[in-house]
């Protein structure tokens, strides 16, 4: 048996975006800053990608900038953003991605800003009050906060959030890259957003990032002056293609898709709750409004074995995540820190997929039920 319910690390690869992409590696792979047919034809592809995202999207496409992916666009638009308006004084949250929190902690160290954390509740919620107080003192800031939180699953309200650094003059950016074609993104709201084509069943190393209102930053990888200047470095011609057929089937079928997750997401919850005592749940996961289609964190009661409750799944052929990848690889949940339920708990994070059935929810809790029973749980499943 297999199993995937860490969607929210990365998806498959749709078949039709496969489809759409192999010809871009065998027939047309010309370099888009040739001055011949097939770099003029790359040149296109790239050019006519951009037009079809910005549709997709409501945007114009110069407020498209490639990139390799979110983590790139985030260190881009934090980076480039404070260079170019003379930045002081910026506004994050102790759970962002690390994509985030990295590159401010850096430029704070440097002396650059001064940085500052928004208060949140037991939930992982955003204080607005906190953050009106900090605007009202830092009208021209930068305030970066997360659409979709990856370990939590809790949903920003961006219009809010945007109205209040509006009102103060200050610039808004967000990290979508875990709710852009999942969920609406009210990108009329914000300044600079992120997207990572892998999140929504595109290929890995290829994402975007959006400036809006008239931005052009400075580039933060400087090279042949791709991007109308802004992104030095080869287009990763096959990847955008790739990206913009994965967003345009993500955002067709979304409003179907998120049927399909809540209705995964309201089963599972409930049989979570009538088959294992002591569950909790981390942030506002339980909430189908308030949060992401598909993403749960819960607080099991710690495991009686010699293995963590997500090795024990994964021995059993289930794949899910002690929070988010990024975060296994830097020693630790960083967001669950900050969220006293998960305290003395196995955390867990599923996140599921459109292809993800009832069966095998109903599979899983099995599985978990059986754990909880057994009295000596080893990794041999």
């Amino acid at each position: 048996m297999s199993i995937y319910f860490d969607n929210s690390a990365t998806t498959s690869l749709s078949p039709a975006v496969l489809e759409t992409i192999l010809p871009y590696f065998t027939q047309h792979f010309g370099n888009p800053s040739s001055n011949h047919r097939a770099g003029r034809e790359a040149k296109r592809v790239i050019q006519s990608s951009r037009r079809q995202i910005a549709d997709l999207l409501a945007l114009s496409p110069e407020e498209i900038i490639f990139t390799s992916g979110g983590t790139e666009a985030d260190n881009f638009a934090l980076k480039s953003s404070i260079q170019q308006y003379g930045i002081r004084h910026v506004l994050t949250s102790k759970i962002e991605h690390k994509a985030v929190l990295l590159p401010l902690r850096q430029l704070e160290q440097a002396g650059q800003i001064q940085l500052d954390y928004v208060a949140l509740d037991e939930q992982g919620r955003v204080s607005i009050p906190d953050l009106t107080r900090w605007l009202e003192k830092h009208p021209k800031g930068l305030v970066s906060l997360m659409h979709a939180n990856n370990e939590l699953g809790n949903l920003l309200n961006l219009e809010e959030v945007g109205a209040l650094t509006q009102h103060y003059g200050a610039y808004f950016h967000t990290d979508t890259v875990q709710s852009l074609g999942k969920v609406h993104v009210a990108l009329d709201a914000i300044d600079f957003a992120t997207a990572s084509a892998h999140k929504f069943r595109g290929p890995k190393g290829v994402g975007f990032l959006v400036a809006r209102r008239g931005h052009r930053l400075p580039a933060l990888l400087s090279g042949g002056g791709q991007e109308a200047g802004q992104r030095g470095g080869t287009e990763n011609v096959p990847g955008i293609v790739g990206l913009t057929k994965a967003l345009e089937l993500a955002i067709t079928h979304q409003q179907q898709n998120i049927a399909h997750l809540d209705s995964l997401k309201r089963h599972f919850i409930g049989g979570l709750r009538k088959q294992i005592p002591g569950i909790a749940f981390n942030g506002r996961c339980q909430s189908i409004d308030e949060t992401l289609p598909g993403l749960i964190n819960v607080a099991f009661p710690i495991l009686d074995a010699p293995c963590s409750l997500v090795e024990a799944l994964d021995a059993r052929g289930i794949a899910v995540s002690g929070g988010s990848a990024c975060s296994n690889l830097a020693g630790g949940s960083h967001v669950l820190q900050e969220i006293p339920s998960s305290f003395g708990k196995e955390n867990v994070r599923f996140s599921f997929g459109p292809d993800n059935t009832r069966q095998e929810i109903d599979a899983a809790l099995t599985i978990l039920t059986e754990l909880y029973q057994t009295e000596e749980v080893s990794l041999v499943a």
